[in-house]
């Protein structure tokens, strides 16, 4: 018997190596399989990591993850019950739990994608409707920060809520729980990532919190100028009291300066009247006379007694 001639060995080593490649499929950790032949699934899901085989050209290895998958909703505009119109953009988290009714219903993860989008999208609008924006809105009912008003203008009263946004947030991923149960997939988590208003409203509503922001900026600019008065006033008052002590000590010394100059005057014109006398009359002399003056006077005037009889 003829030996196989080395091209007939390649070619079977090779036919060889294509049949393993196509009968051998690797599982990696965040993995799982389920296997198809001519599309139908056969056998249970596959989740544990490593080599494993299969069925060559016959049989398929349809691969899908375990871990937690991303879906991103558009943001759309819906009203509320008290026909407010606002986009609610939101976001959810989920898995593939069952892989086989996962294949069997959606096949792969972009028809789970558009469904979730149907899904997901229906449930939050019908949430949004049902209840009104400041339930939306507010999470509890605690305390509104207050500011005090002096003027007596009593701080507007925030209404409660009956359920609030976690409690509504709840309820969407209940309902999308319910609707995506026959599919082989878990909603884990949705939350509503931003509320704002349409545009047709947002321009009304910036103007009003405007409004009330100059309207506190205004309150406190005139606390503020009553302030600036009253310590305008007491400085004021504080200088006065402080120029009054100042003159009233002035005075004082003033009174006792001019009262010890006229005990020392009194004491010089006793012990000689005339000479103190003649003092006074040179200082009158000297603060009225100059070559520019002219003075008329009788003859019997005292200011002329001592330039007429010198002593």
């Amino acid at each position: 018997m003829k030996r196989p001639t080395l091209a007939v060995q390649i070619v079977i080593l090779l036919l060889l190596l294509v049949l393993a490649s196509a009968s051998a499929y690797q599982v990696g950790e965040a993995q799982q399989v389920i296997i198809t032949q001519f599309g139908d699934p056969v056998g249970g899901p596959i989740e544990t990591p490593g080599l494993h085989f299969k069925v060559p050209f016959i049989q398929t290895a349809n691969f899908f993850d375990k871990r937690f998958l991303e879906w991103d909703g558009s943001a759309n505009q819906m009203p509320t019950k008290d026909k407010r119109f606002i986009w609610v953009d939101t976001y959810a988290r989920w898995r593939i739990v069952d892989p086989l009714k996962f294949l069997q219903r959606l096949r792969d993860e972009r028809a789970a994608q558009s469904r979730l989008d149907d899904i997901l999208d229906g449930e939050t609008r019908n949430a949004i409707a049902r209840y009104d924006l400041i339930e939306l809105v507010r999470s509890t009912n605690r305390p509104a920060d207050q500011t005090a008003v002096e003027s007596g203008e009593e701080a507007a009263v925030l209404e409660p809520i009956q359920k609030g946004r976690p409690a509504i947030t709840e309820e969407i991923l209940q309902a999308a729980r319910t609707g995506t149960s026959d599919l082989g997939i878990e909603i884990l988590d949705i939350r509503l990532k931003r509320l704002n208003y349409v545009d047709e409203v947002q321009k009304d509503v910036f103007a009003r919190m405007i409004a009330e922001r100059q309207r506190v900026a205004e309150q406190y600019r005139s606390e503020g100028q009553g302030e600036a008065a009253r310590i305008s006033g007491e400085q004021e008052r504080e200088l006065k009291r402080i120029q009054s002590e100042a003159y009233r000590s002035a005075q004082e010394l003033s009174g006792k300066a001019d009262a010890e100059s006229t005990s020392i005057y009194a004491e010089a014109y006793n012990r000689d009247p005339d000479f103190y006398g003649f003092v006074k009359s040179l200082e009158t002399y000297e603060q009225t006379m100059d070559q520019r003056t002219f003075f008329v006077l009788s003859t019997d005037s005292d200011l002329l007694k001592y330039l007429r009889a010198p002593r």
